[in-house]
């Protein structure tokens, strides 16, 4: 028997069973305003901007170039690169939200939770757990002429991710033209798509009374990291036992401040600590046979997941690098590398499936390249199968199954996860300096 081999044509059809032509209508008509149809329609950018996630071409004008001939799998578009910049600066950038949305549901419709599966066993009363946390997009390139000045680093903007824990995937991805948008009031204008019975989990930026207080209005059970800020209130202990080397305290509280009794909040707080290492937590799940502070405490652990997820979004989806520096185009480009993640994250829970291993075994860093190279190799033998055809008219060709072609597969063993180096650095992130909003300077300019 063979070594087990992994499908990298997976993922492309993901992408084009989905995105596609009655879709993006759909979204077109349901947001449009006084937007016309033109050559760029929805489908044709919404192609083009997946094209440049996969291939990563060395600029837009080159891309653009292939797509006026319809090659390297770029969508045919016989129109100049004008008419695509004019188009990418007219057409708002709500309009790659709402596709992003309804080719998630679409693609997710049969995608069973396969991921964090022993968090799902342990916690069976709580179905859906969603991550929520932010993230500042990276520097943009100063190509306009209102940064040449600018000494500070200039970020395109931000995201706020409710990431599904149990598919591995981002439920909603919140693009912000505003890099220094604060997180909390962005998560409350996401909460309609918080199913009721859900678990939140978040961290110190989400830790305040009021917040819960609008969690328990919906319905919405949450756990969050705790800070010195909240007040708490102790009124009695629930357990205390050692746990992973340290100690773990479960305690009843109430939170908020005394000046405004009605906003108060009875709520759990769990509390870890193994010498100078420590962990508070906050929870309105009461009732510890529900959510046990183990259990809780572990499912905070797991908030690397919505970090990782950012991770290869910037550095493995090539999203730390904007190919124009207009807020529609950094949208555009934000929500094709999350379409393609969804993608790739599906497709990765069907490998594992058949493979009979976890999913989390598997690496996105290196299952994405494989991907972006089999699409390109499958998108030239395509054309040149219809290249053959024009010239031979009459003749009947009989396609070979592509996915057993070389070029179609990858070997298990090399898309693997392989153990953390304790010793890695990870590279510096330019928003961690100090920034400024691309959004002001455009407002500066448009006056």
């Amino acid at each position: 028997m063979g070594e087990p081999r992994v499908d990298l044509l997976a993922p492309i059809r993901v992408i084009h069973e989905h995105l596609t032509k009655a879709l993006c209508e759909t979204v077109f008509d349901e947001r449009r305003i006084s937007e016309r149809r033109r050559r760029w329609t929805l489908q044709a950018m919404a192609e083009f901007w997946t094209a440049v996630i996969i291939r990563a071409p060395a600029s837009l004008r080159q891309a653009l170039e292939e797509s006026r001939r319809g090659a390297g799998g770029f969508p045919l578009v016989q129109a100049s690169p004008e008419s695509f910049f004019e188009r990418a600066q007219g057409m708002r950038w709500e309009f790659f939200g709402d596709l992003f949305e309804a080719f998630s549901a679409s693609a997710l419709a049969d995608h069973a939770p396969d991921f964090e599966e022993d968090l799902r066993q342990a916690l069976p009363a709580f179905p859906e757990v969603f991550v929520v946390d932010g993230s500042r997009l990276d520097a943009v390139a100063r190509r306009l002429k209102v940064l040449w000045d600018e000494r500070v680093v200039v970020l395109p903007g931000s995201l706020l991710v409710l990431y599904d824990l149990y598919r591995g995937v981002p439920l909603r991805v919140r693009f912000d033209e505003d890099s220094n948008r604060a997180e909390v009031p962005a998560l409350r204008s996401e909460l309609d798509a918080v199913p009721k019975g859900a678990l939140l989990l978040g961290d110190r930026a989400f830790c305040s009374h009021r917040l819960f207080g609008e969690f328990k209005t919906r319905g919405i059970w949450a756990v969050v990291r705790c800070t010195k800020a909240i007040g708490v209130e102790r009124r009695s202990g629930l357990s205390r036992a050692d746990h992973d080397g340290g100690v773990l305290r479960d305690t009843l509280v109430v939170a908020g401040t005394t000046q405004k009794p009605s906003q108060r909040q009875e709520l759990r707080l769990i509390e870890w600590k193994k010498g100078g290492k420590s962990i508070r937590l906050l929870t309105n799940v009461l009732d510890p046979e529900k959510l046990p502070a183990s259990a809780a405490l572990a499912l905070y652990r797991r908030r690397w997941s919505v970090e990782r997820m950012f991770y290869d979004l910037k550095e493995v989806l090539n999203l730390h690098r904007f190919y124009a520096a207009n807020v529609n185009a950094v949208a555009m480009q934000v929500y094709a590398a999350a379409l393609v993640y969804v993608a790739l994250r599906i497709a990765q829970a069907t490998i594992a499936k058949t493979a009979e291993l976890r999913p989390e075994r598997l690496s996105v860093e290196k299952l994405f390249p494989r991907v972006a190279s089999a699409s390109t190799a499958f998108a030239t033998v395509c054309l040149t199968v219809l290249a053959m055809r024009a010239a031979n008219p009459g003749v009947a060709f009989v396609e070979p199954d592509w996915s057993v072609q070389d070029f179609a597969w990858a070997t298990l063993e090399s898309v693997l996860v392989e153990p953390r180096n304790p010793k890695r650095r990870r590279r510096r992130c330019p928003a961690q300096r100090r920034h400024a909003s691309l959004h002001a300077f455009a407002r500066k300019r448009r006056h």
